[in-house]
């Protein structure tokens, strides 16, 4: 489970997120959604611990993040899977490399099991065989890919996605859907995605957290977004910017 309370941040005299609370139960599927600049992506570096809120508290699992050392707050790290917008690469290293790395520095694994556990990873994403290309071989929704594989090699309890579909064809950005939900389905996984796409609200979520100037707007089921009486919301839906 996570469970965020009263959660503010600020940086300088702009305020970004404010008393911010929700929680994702176990084994469920979280979208958060808004315009650009409505704190998303900061509320997403504070889930995992890279910015710390001025005030409230996080909890992934039953672990208290706020004030974590860096060694404790690597060894939650452990626990989560992180897919980046653009797969965030190493360019410098193979395919194969990219996935091990994490394996090599937070798991005791030996080498063969990390070897059986890329395979496993790549097998599972449909990239099979492509241990020893290089990123720049690499097409954007195979990168997205590779991204995912990297992130579930490590087996998390937590898997969270910052804008998974971002730059995808629709028929990629269906593809990526379908993986989040199997890896939601068969080894369930408490997830968080930060994404613009209501297909992928539609697609895969239990529950959507719509931000709005740093405040939440909306806290409920997808279908439940029809219906609320909110020009914000309903011009995000529909996408038609004479909403008001």
């Amino acid at each position: 489970m996570i469970e965020v309370k009263n959660l503010s941040k600020s940086f300088g005299d702009k305020g970004v997120l404010s008393d911010i609370s929700f929680s994702v139960p176990k084994g469920q599927a979280a979208t958060i959604i808004g315009r650009s600049g409505a704190g998303k992506s900061i509320l997403l570096k504070c889930l995992i611990g890279l910015v710390k809120p001025d005030v409230g508290t996080i909890y992934i699992g039953n672990k208290l993040i706020n004030s974590m050392n860096f060694r404790q707050l690597q060894d939650v790290r452990s626990d989560i899977g992180m897919v980046f917008q653009f797969g965030a690469l190493f360019d410098s290293l193979n395919v194969y490399d990219n996935i091990s790395l994490a394996l090599k520095k937070l798991t005791k694994l030996n080498n063969e099991e990390i070897k059986n556990r890329v395979n496993d990873s790549l097998k599972q994403v449909e990239m099979e065989d492509t241990q020893e290309l290089m990123p720049s071989e690499l097409s954007g929704g195979m990168k997205k890919r590779i991204g995912i594989a990297r992130a579930i090699a490590l087996k998390p309890s937590f898997l969270f996605y910052d804008e998974p579909t971002t730059g995808l064809d629709p028929i990629m950005t269906d593809g990526i859907n379908r993986l989040i939900n199997k890896f939601q389905k068969n080894d369930e996984v408490t997830s968080v995605i930060i994404t613009h796409e209501m297909k992928t609200v539609n697609d895969v979520a239990d529950k959507v957290l719509m931000l709005n100037e740093g405040e939440i707007i909306y806290d409920g089921q997808p279908d439940g977004m029809n219906e609320v009486d909110n020009s914000i919301v309903q011009q995000f839906i529909t996408g038609d910017s004479t909403l008001v």
